[in-house]
């Protein structure tokens, strides 16, 4: 279950009311800081600027990969530990606009995870440390620490035990 709170709305739908939920100058410093990043080729200067303008948690030495897409209305929601890769061209939401309501919640991306390219992460997702997304998933719940999730909607592949086990063959096959 996302992990989101509600925000009801009357009248005109969600979206057409969005400078009513975050100030539009927000949303213009967000744009520009983003849209600069996303083709930023220094992932440590990428990372200082989510950091510094977008107040966003990012990890030691985590990368975000070419046209990587963070929310622009909310990206001081969005955390990711050490050492993680968000894959080339993917979104991680923080809120989504509907018609009678938005919602808005936090995601965690934990250290060591593997987030394949186009992927979209919607609100109020965990990942777990060591996780692995499969290129072009849509994550609609919570991902388990150390497991491989993939698809649209992204469902289990392999367990955390299943991995490991996987881990430990290639081990030996590669000696």
């Amino acid at each position: 279950m996302r992990k989101t709170t509600r925000y009801p709305v009357q009248g005109a739908n969600s979206l057409w009311q969005l400078y009513r939920t975050v100030p539009f100058w927000k949303v213009v410093k967000n744009f520009a800081v983003i849209q600069m990043a996303r083709y930023c080729p220094f992932m440590s200067v990428k990372n200082a600027m989510y950091r510094s303008f977008l107040g966003m948690k990012v990890g030691k030495q985590t990368a975000f990969a070419l046209m990587v897409m963070v929310d622009t209305l909310f990206p001081e929601k969005i955390t990711v530990g050490n050492n993680s890769i968000i894959g080339y061209n993917s979104t991680i939401l923080a809120h989504e606009y509907l018609v009678d309501e938005y919602r808005i919640g936090e995601v965690n991306i934990g250290s060591d995870v593997m987030i394949g390219a186009n992927t979209t992460i919607l609100p109020g997702i965990t990942i777990g440390d060591g996780a692995i997304v499969a290129a072009g998933s849509v994550v609609h719940r919570d991902v388990p620490a150390g497991t491989f999730v993939g698809g649209n909607p992204a469902r289990l592949i392999y367990t955390r035990e299943e991995m490991e086990a996987r881990k430990s063959v290639d081990r030996h096959q590669g000696s």
